[in-house]
C-alpha cells in the first residue's frame, strides 16, 4: 500500500503530469472562449464558420502535404469554431519565424565547409546515373556532398553498436560531439556519461544536445546545468514547455555521435537501456546503425555544429574540428552521403531520397520502420516498383510502442497487399529504419515512414552506394524476415469493423498526431 501511494505522488507531482495538466487546461480555456463567442448570438457563429471556411480555401491553395491540408480542412469545415481559433493559435507563432530564419541563416553561412569533390562526382557518374543525379540533388538542395575515401560498418543490434561506440568514445582526444533525441539514465548512458565525464576532465572538447521532449520525463530536472557543471558542454534542443505552440512539433529526432571527426555513429539508436535490450518494453528491441570513417564524417561534424550553433547562438571556428587523419580511409571504394532533413525550409530532403531508391530499384526494395504510415506519393512510388516487377517487402513492429501508429499502417496494409507490395510484421518491436536496393544503395538512419519525420522533425541518414555494406544490410533483412510473420489479405479480412473504422479516422488525422 506504501509503495503504491509512493508511486501515485511521484506521479501526481512530477513534471510530465503538471505539463499534461497545463496543456489542458489551455485546451478548455479555448473552448470556454469558443462557448463564449457563441453565447454573443448567431451571427459569431457564423462570421467564425466564413472565417474557417477562408482558412480552409486558403490551406487547400497552400504549397503543402495534401495528407496535412486534409487533416486540417475536415475540422475547419466540420467544427469551425474550435478549430479555426485552434488553427490560428497553432500556426501564426513568433517562435517558430524565429527559429527557422536562425537555423537557415547558420546552415547558409556553413555552406562553404560542406564543398562537393567535383572528382568524387566525376567518378559516381562513370558509375550510375541514377546515383549522380541524387548526389547533385543532395549538394544543391540538401546541403550536404557525395564522399569517396569512406567506409561504413553496419551494426544489426543496439549492444553491437553501443560497444563499438564505447571504444571510440574512449579514443578521443580533441572533440566529442553527440546529439540524440532519447537519453534516459540506466546502464548504456551510464557508461557512456561516465566516459564523457572523465574525457572533459582531460580537457577534450565534449558536447552533448538532448531533444526538450524526447527527454522530458527521462532525466532529472536541469540535468544539463548539471553536466555543465562537470565540464560537458550541454544544450536542450527546443525544451518542452507547456504551451500550444507550433514549434513544439518541430523535434531533433537525430542520432549523431562524432569522435575526433574521424568516425561517426548514425541509425535508430537512442541512449537508452530498451535499445540495448537491457529494458524489455515492447519485446526484443531490434534496431540498427553504421559507423562512417573516413571523408563523410566531415558531414556529421558541421551538421551537429549547425544545430549546435543555432541553440547556442555562439559561433565556431571550424577548421579545428577537422580530422585527425585525413588518410585514415584512402582508396576505400562506394560514395557516402551523410544527410540531414530540416522541417524548417522547402525541401524534403529524406522523402527524396526515399523516392529515388524506389524508383530506380530493378531486382529487390526491402524496407524497415517502426511507423508505417506513406504518404500518396509513397504509396505510388511502391505501387510502380511492385507492379514493374521489383520484390517489394516491408517489416514493421508486431509489438509497437504506439497503438495508434499500427492501427494507422493497418488501413494501408490492404492497399499495399493489393498493389504486390509484401508486409511482414516482426515478433517484437522494430525500430530500424533502413532501405536497401538491388545490393548496390542502402539508407540507414533516423527518418521514419510517417509525417513527423517526413516533414516536421529535424533528421539525419546515410546514403551508401556500392561500399560493400549494402549487402550486410540485405542480409540483416533476411535474417529479420526469419522472425517475421508475413501479412496477408486474409489477415485484413479478420479485422472487426470497429477496428477498420478506428484506423480509417486515425489515417484522417495522422499528419496532426
Amino acid at each position: 500500500m506504501f509503495t503504491l501511494l509512493k508511486k501515485l505522488t511521484k506521479f501526481l507531482f512530477s513534471q510530465r503530469t503538471s505539463i499534461i495538466i497545463l496543456l489542458l487546461l489551455q485546451i478548455f480555456l479555448i473552448a470556454g472562449w469558443v462557448v463564449g463567442l457563441i453565447s454573443y448570438g448567431a451571427w459569431i457563429y457564423y462570421l467564425m464558420t466564413v472565417l474557417g471556411m477562408c482558412i480552409a480555401i486558403y490551406i487547400i491553395n497552400k504549397d503543402e502535404n495534401p495528407a496535412y491540408k486534409l487533416a486540417w480542412v475536415v475540422p475547419l469545415l466540420a467544427i469551425p469554431l474550435f478549430a479555426t481559433v485552434a488553427y490560428l493559435l497553432l500556426t501564426n507563432q513568433y517562435g517558430t519565424r524565429k527559429a527557422r530564419e536562425a537555423h537557415l541563416k547558420r546552415c547558409q553561412e556553413t555552406k562553404p565547409q560542406l564543398r562537393q569533390s567535383e572528382f568524387a562526382l566525376e567518378h559516381l557518374k562513370e558509375q550510375s546515373d541514377n546515383a549522380y543525379r541524387l548526389a547533385k540533388y543532395l549538394d544543391q538542395y540538401g546541403g550536404y556532398p557525395t564522399c569517396e575515401n569512406s567506409t561504413v560498418r553496419y551494426f544489426c543490434d543496439g549492444m553491437e553498436k553501443f560497444e563499438a561506440m564505447v571504444e571510440e568514445l574512449k579514443k578521443a582526444k580533441k572533440f566529442i560531439f553527440m546529439e540524440y533525441f532519447i537519453v534516459d539514465q540506466g546502464v548504456m548512458w551510464g557508461a557512456i556519461e561516465k566516459i564523457l565525464l572523465e574525457k572533459a576532465a582531460e580537457g577534450v572538447d565534449v558536447r552533448l544536445m538532448y531533444d526538450g521532449m524526447g527527454s522530458q520525463s527521462l532525466l532529472p530536472y536541469r540535468y544539463d546545468k548539471k553536466l555543465r557543471e562537470q565540464g560537458v558542454k550541454c544544450l536542450v534542443f527546443n525544451p518542452f514547455r507547456p504551451l500550444l505552440s507550433s514549434i513544439q512539433n518541430n523535434r531533433d529526432h537525430r542520432k549523431i555521435c562524432v569522435v575526433d571527426g574521424n568516425v561517426a555513429f548514425t541509425g535508430g539508436i537512442n541512449l537508452a537501456d530498451e535499445y540495448i535490450n537491457r529494458r524489455r518494453r515492447y519485446g526484443y528491441w531490434k534496431d540498427t546503425a553504421v559507423m562512417v570513417r573516413g571523408d563523410a564524417v566531415w558531414n556529421f561534424t558541421i551538421m551537429f555544429l549547425q544545430m549546435w550553433e543555432t541553440v547556442s547562438n555562439e559561433e565556431d571556428d571550424y577548421q579545428l574540428y577537422r580530422p585527425t587523419d585525413t588518410l585514415l580511409e584512402a582508396g576505400a571504394p562506394g560514395f557516402v552521403a551523410p544527410y540531414g532533413d530540416s522541417p524548417l525550409d522547402q525541401e524534403n530532403v529524406g522523402e527524396m531520397v526515399y523516392l529515388e531508391m524506389i524508383n530506380h530499384a530493378k531486382r529487390y526494395m526491402y524496407i524497415t520502420t517502426p511507423y508505417l504510415i506513406p504518404n500518396n506519393e509513397l504509396v505510388t512510388a511502391l505501387e510502380y516498383a511492385a507492379k514493374s516487377g521489383v520484390d517489394v517487402r516491408i517489416i514493421t513492429p508486431g509489438q509497437p510502442d504506439k497503438w495508434y501508429c499500427r492501427s494507422i499502417a493497418w488501413s494501408y496494409y490492404r492497399d499495399l497487399l493489393e498493389l504486390g507490395v509484401k508486409i511482414y510484421e516482426f515478433n517484437g518491436f522494430i525500430h530500424a529504419k533502413n532501405f536497401v536496393t538491388d545490393d548496390e544503395t542502402a539508407v540507414v538512419g533516423t527518418i521514419n515512414l510517417d509525417y513527423r519525420s517526413l516533414y516536421l522533425h529535424f533528421e539525419c541518414a546515410t546514403y551508401m552506394f556500392r561500399t560493400g555494406c549494402e549487402e550486410v544490410v540485405r542480409r540483416d533483412f533476411e535474417e529479420t524476415l526469419k522472425n517475421s510473420r508475413e501479412i496477408t489479405l486474409a489477415d485484413c479480412d479478420k479485422r472487426s469493423l470497429f477496428s477498420c473504422a478506428v484506423s480509417a479516422v486515425l489515417r484522417m488525422f495522422a499528419p496532426l498526431l
